[in-house]
């Protein structure tokens, strides 16, 4: 696996070492030995599919308040979307900021988002799916999230949104939150 370090502390984008030959390709998708070095999360209690059936789906953006909050590894299986990890403690340099990455089921890349940063993304494809683990189980009680228009963020959407649940909708800006440090 090859890990990118970005600009948020603790957050990174995880390329596939392919081995290929005439039969295809085979790479790993997770190693806890790898991870652990970068001292990174090994421990994984529940993975989800997120399915979008249309283009210009906007989810987000997500996180897990403490004192549970959740690191994830996300990978799209299918399709395409623009991903934005927001770093969201306080005590970090890149407080309010965010990393913005085009991905592919084509490109095998994928997301580490640390405990503590939100998580929000827009499919650029029909029938989008996610599959992403979780540091800790959900828990709705510690649902959180930050408006995915807020202009403090600055996020560039490609699309107009096409759908946003009313949820999503409904979240503060970042401004109106009290993050507490993780």
């Amino acid at each position: 696996m090859i890990f990118q370090a970005t600009e948020i502390d603790g957050a990174f984008i995880v390329g596939l070492e392919r081995h290929e030959d005439e039969r295809g390709f085979f790479a790993r998708t997770y190693c806890a030995e790898e991870f652990g070095q970068r001292g990174l999360n090994t421990r994984w209690p529940q993975c989800n599919l997120s399915h979008s059936d249309r283009t210009g789906t906007l989810r987000g953006i997500h996180y897990q308040a403490p004192p549970e909050p959740d690191a994830k590894l996300v990978r799209v299986t299918r399709g395409r979307i623009f991903g934005v990890v927001v770093e969201l403690r306080p005590d970090r340099p890149a407080f309010g900021r965010s990393l913005c990455r085009t991905m592919s089921e084509h490109d095998g890349a994928m997301f580490y988002i640390p405990a503590g940063c939100g998580f929000g993304f827009q499919t650029l494809a029909d029938g989008t799916e996610l599959f992403y683990q979780m540091s800790v189980s959900y828990r709705p009680e510690l649902a959180r999230g930050v408006r995915w228009d807020d202009p403090d963020l600055g996020i560039e959407w490609p699309l107009a949104p096409s759908c946003v649940s009313a949820r999503d909708a409904a979240f503060p800006r970042l401004r109106d939150i009290a993050p507490a440090p993780v």
